[in-house]
């Protein structure tokens, strides 16, 4: 009898332990109802931003023809996915939703005197505006107003929106439009000997030397990675020395005409200048030498 009774004691301990379990846990669901989405929008529905500080110019980016630039302070290629992760600010949802009534509130949560105003623009004149004040130093969350209210967000979306300009700069060496018809690497050291030339002809690779036996695939693939999907573990900008002849090449595209590129070092690491852009591309150097030596199987 001791021992079925211990058992039952046993087994109703287990019972109430779920039941407290089952009780008490957290309720991620009621939590996500209760979240304020800060707005409704889509990232598509922008076409411009603007992004203001109290003391230095502000950074402004456009889109043209489908594709992000940045048009100030300087105008080139901007990275898209930085891009969209400065407009995801309208995914953004808060616990808090504070309506903005007077002046006095606006000091209370720092808005008086925003750190940022990050504007996003459907066209010149129809702009939604979000202003960044203080930081909560118990959630380590940013308050930010947005059409007469204020919500508390992560921090994450103010870094972002100020980054460095060199990180809003897109990397990759080639545009997305640019479809790649071969190479002249015929200005570099190691192959101005020979004057090689690689090239697509009617979808099959072509090596000027004819010693060679390329294999498709293989340059295929070094076209994708290391041309086409290669971004450059940072950019610069690049104003060319006028009076320095550089060892160079030449991309050729599909429309019949060709991206220029000096090659400014190649150890440690690649430096390859596109003076069309005033960019400056820099990889590392094994990434670097494989751009430069497509795999055309020379003979020993």
């Amino acid at each position: 009898m001791k021992k079925r009774w211990l058992l039952n004691l046993v087994m109703l301990c287990v019972v109430a332990g779920l039941v407290a379990f089952l009780y008490l846990r957290p309720k991620a669901g009621v939590e996500q109802d209760n979240a304020h989405e800060i707005t409704n929008y889509k990232l598509a529905e922008f076409n411009a931003i603007s992004v203001e500080f109290p003391t230095k110019a502000a950074v402004t980016l456009e889109k043209v023809n489908g594709f992000w630039r940045l048009t100030a302070p300087k105008q080139t290629r901007a990275n898209k996915d930085v891009v969209n992760q400065i407009i995801s600010i309208i995914a953004a949802k808060s616990k808090e939703k504070v309506l903005i009534s007077n002046d006095a509130d606006l000091e209370k949560f720092g808005l008086n005197n925003p750190t940022l105003k990050l504007k996003l623009l459907r066209d010149k004149t129809n702009a939604e505006e979000f202003a960044f004040g203080t930081h909560n130093s118990v959630t380590d969350e940013q308050y930010v107003a947005h059409r007469g209210a204020v919500y508390l967000v992560s921090s994450n979306y103010a870094e972002v929106a100020s980054t460095q300009v060199m990180e809003l700069v897109d990397k990759s060496p080639l545009k997305p439009t640019e479809k790649v018809a071969g190479f002249d690497f015929s200005h570099l050291e190691q192959w101005e000997a020979v004057k090689l030339n690689v090239d697509i002809v009617a979808g099959q690779w072509k090596v000027s030397l004819p010693a060679t036996k390329p294999q498709q695939n293989e340059l295929n693939e070094w076209l994708d990675y290391s041309w086409v999907y290669n971004p450059a573990k940072s950019v610069e900008f690049y104003t060319p020395d006028r009076k320095t002849t550089y060892p160079s090449l030449e991309v050729k595209l599909a429309d019949g005409s060709k991206v220029h590129f000096d090659k400014i070092q190649e150890s440690p690491d690649l430096l390859l200048g596109r003076p069309d852009e005033g960019l400056m591309y820099i990889f590392p150097s094994d990434s670097g030498f494989t751009m430069l030596n497509p795999p055309i199987n020379l003979p020993n």
